[in-house]
């Protein structure tokens, strides 16, 4: 028979078999040893499965009270709390990323005129980021004519990264846009960050207003993706230099006192911190690609080039975000021999017009205490070196 707890989780219950009120002696020694083994057997599973017959599904409970599954999670504010090396670390990266961040650097541009200006970076100053992030919390962001001509194919280094906001309703916009001649084949996607508002109150609660259908859906998509999208090969057990992986969750949950404090922001300082906290690269910029609305603040931060409709500050200027990068940046040469691009080698040709075949990378320098601290790839034992 079947009994059901508060919250619909149902439990079986079996009828234990009746003994006879005078066992003979005969038997009374096997009987007792039997339940003793019934017992000990039942005492182990209802010790070993109790959790399996009584699980919190917080699914029926917010079906049941309205609460959110989130607000049950107990290290919203700390993440790292019980983690002291985590904390350490997360503590160490932020001084040293601090320490060789360039002074903040804003752009204000329409979103008409995004495309050209870019393009402008490029033939005029050849230059290019390491760290691109594009789009905001607000769901006009999403502009498919105008993210298909970004010529991210060569804004972006190689190897660089690709961060891609989206909303869960928007997924398929968004894999459409992979599929586009700037991305496909030259950016893969690697991982998927989540961000989730803490209840329907935050101001980052997804809006589905511009959803038809809307109405006629259950549940409610809450969350926020990020896409993260490499190019070029990168290696984590060997380019420790480039990216540090694993310092950080790809679920982040919203910490409602920071937002009591600063606001609603394009992005939140969380996700600003995993791009950092990622790479090492020291060359980054935020696109957002339309205005985002009085309740939402664009505020610039160190390190970050910020370009949008809504920038306040208008201060960048390549040739002295150049001078910035080198007075700020641990410089590091990397060889292009072997680099080709839609079958020619870039190094070679490199080599021919004068160059070393060789470009520039601007890195955070790390410290040896973070190297110790940090997740490291596992050691092959089956290698052996002679």
């Amino acid at each position: 028979m079947y009994t059901y707890n508060k919250f619909g989780t149902r439990s079986t219950t079996s009828n234990v078999n009746k003994v006879s009120k005078t066992p003979s002696s005969s038997s009374l020694s096997s009987l007792n040893s039997s339940i003793v083994k019934k017992e000990n057997k039942k005492d182990f599973i209802s010790s070993s499965t109790n959790q399996n017959l009584q699980p919190i599904n917080y699914n029926n409970n917010y079906i049941h009270t309205g609460q959110y599954a989130t607000n049950f999670v107990r290290n919203v504010i700390n993440p790292l709390d019980g983690y002291p090396k985590l904390q350490r670390l997360h503590q160490l990266k932020k001084e040293q990323i601090a320490k060789h961040a360039t002074k903040p650097f804003g752009v204000r541009c329409p979103t008409n005129k995004i495309v050209s200006t870019l393009n402008q970076w490029i033939d005029e100053y050849d230059l290019k980021f390491d760290v691109i992030m594009i789009g905001a919390l607000t769901e006009n962001q999403f502009i498919l004519p105008i993210l298909e001509k970004l010529p991210l194919n060569k804004l972006c280094s190689k190897p660089g990264f690709l961060f891609i906001w989206s909303t869960s309703q928007k997924i398929k916009e968004l894999t459409l846009l992979l599929n586009n001649e700037n991305f496909n084949k030259k950016f893969r996607r690697s991982e998927e960050l989540v961000f989730l508002p803490i209840n329907e109150k935050s101001p980052y609660y997804p809006n589905s207003s511009d959803i038809d259908d809307h109405k006629f859906n259950l549940f409610e998509k809450q969350q926020w993706h990020c896409w993260m999208c490499i190019t070029g090969t990168v290696r984590r057990s060997t380019d420790n230099d480039l990216i540090h992986c694993n310092i950080d969750t790809d679920l982040q949950i919203e910490n409602y006192q920071e937002t009591s404090k600063r606001g609603k922001e394009a992005c939140p300082n969380q996700m600003y911190q995993i791009a950092e906290n990622f790479s090492n690269s020291n060359k980054r910029l935020h696109i957002i690609p339309s205005n985002l609305g009085p309740d939402t603040h664009v505020k610039l931060r160190p390190g970050w080039v910020i370009m949008g409709p809504d920038v306040m500050l208008n201060n960048f200027d390549p040739i002295k975000y150049n001078e910035q990068l080198s007075l700020k940046s641990f410089i590091k040469y990397k060889q292009n021999n072997n680099t080709s691009i839609n079958g020619r080698n870039v190094g070679d040709e490199l080599i021919r017009n004068g160059s070393n075949g060789q470009s520039i990378q601007y890195l955070v320098p790390q410290t040896d205490e973070i190297e110790d601290l940090r997740p490291k790839s596992p050691i092959n034992q089956g290698k052996t070196t002679k």
